[in-house]
């Protein structure tokens, strides 16, 4: 990305967003109604304001985690997590789901901060995870009181399962977690969709433009009239992360987490943080009034 482009980036005047399942503010990406631009338009300034004000290439990757670990070890709402690995899979081309990236971590901690800060409430709420991978969003979920069901590839639930019983069959989880296969684009098994989730969760799962359409395919499928997406992903690629958002854009009202927002101790230039909800069933409000109704 040249100077000039990195230059309007920072001159962008973003707006302030709020939405229904979401308490903090978000900045508006587009699918809100009030914008005249293309939705191409709307994702290439996204990807504009993004890398000229977090400038990911200038930071390492994974500061957050250790890949070549076997076992990642983290505190989160009182509990200490024990979450294992398989480093040797990283030799398998596509397969990135049996390690941890920093942004399932930055999404754990945000959950947990956001509860904390009363700009979320999963207790007793139906949470679908996408893309699981070692499970430790999905075990953060369950212990802030979320019913959660942990989704991933048949060959990627071994390892999940495992992670979920050493970490959350203690007795003391607020909430509930299972494990169940879902293969993006395929139809979800009803118990997925009746009643839908209130809550569907992603990191890391934005890696490829061949993923992409399976992926928007399984969302809108997920969502229903309440449902809020909550996804972060790392900055590897601008032109993957803009496909994503060009494509979602036609169906969802996306709005963007400041790192503000986030945990104080678990934030990464090299990580996004964004909010979704459909845009024909959204209940959404601007700063000016947030006390209304929808």
């Amino acid at each position: 990305m040249g100077e000039e482009e990195a230059s309007k980036g920072e001159d962008t005047v973003e707006e302030i967003r709020q939405m229904s399942g979401y308490g903090g503010d978000v900045i508006a990406v587009g699918g809100f109604g009030s914008e005249s631009e293309s939705d191409s338009d709307l994702a290439a300034a996204e990807i504009m304001i993004i890398w000229a004000i977090q400038g990911p290439t200038s930071f390492a990757p994974n500061t957050l985690v250790s890949q070549s670990s076997l076992e990642l070890r983290l505190d989160a709402c009182g509990h200490s997590l024990s979450i294992l690995q398989s480093p040797c899979s990283l030799n398998t081309p596509g397969v990135t789901g049996s390690v941890m990236w920093d942004s399932g971590v930055v999404l754990g901690k945000f959950l947990e901060h956001s509860v904390d800060s009363k700009d979320l409430s999963l207790e007793g709420k139906k949470i679908v995870e996408l893309g699981s991978g070692c499970g430790l969003v999905g075990c953060v979920a369950a212990l802030l009181g979320g019913n959660v069901v942990l989704t991933d590839l048949p060959d990627r639930l071994r390892l999940l399962k495992k992670n979920i019983d050493t970490n959350l069959q203690r007795g003391n989880t607020r909430g509930s977690a299972v494990v169940q296969e879902l293969v993006w684009g395929d139809d979800p098994d009803p118990d997925l969709i009746e009643p839908f989730p209130d809550y569907v969760l992603g990191s890391d799962v934005i890696y490829s433009e061949e993923a992409v359409h399976h992926l928007i395919q399984t969302l809108v499928q997920l969502c229903g009239d309440h449902t809020t997406i909550f996804l972060s992903g790392e900055l590897r690629n601008d032109a993957v992360l803009e496909y994503f958002l060009e494509s979602a854009l036609k169906d969802f009202a996306i709005g963007r987490v400041e790192q503000t927002q986030w945990h104080p101790d678990y934030r990464s230039r090299r990580v996004v943080l964004y909010v979704l909800e459909k845009k024909s069933n959204r209940c959404l409000a601007d700063v000016s009034s947030l006390n209304q109704s929808c």
